[in-house]
């Protein structure tokens, strides 16, 4: 388990730790969903909507060029 303490800026934001984004595939422009919990606010990404990739990649007619292993994470992420 990662568990790092950061502060708190005075505009409310808090910096997700290298550590926490390299391991969740957080990047700049990603989006994070924050749900608050009995006991904090856990901090998780959305699922993607794969559905709405392949009408972005129809609509562009550029061919695609991903790995097979992207695909066998993201199938092993749904069914957990």
């Amino acid at each position: 388990m990662i568990r790092e303490e950061m502060k708190v800026g005075p505009k409310g934001q808090v910096v997700i730790p290298s550590s926490l984004r390299k391991s969740m595939g957080v990047v700049p422009g990603s989006k994070v969903i924050f749900e608050l919990r009995r006991d904090g606010v856990l901090l998780r990404k959305p699922r993607t909507d794969a559905v709405k990739i392949f009408e972005r990649v129809a609509e562009s007619g550029k061919p695609v060029k991903a790995k097979p292993e992207e695909y066998v994470e993201e199938l092993e992420e749904r069914s957990t």
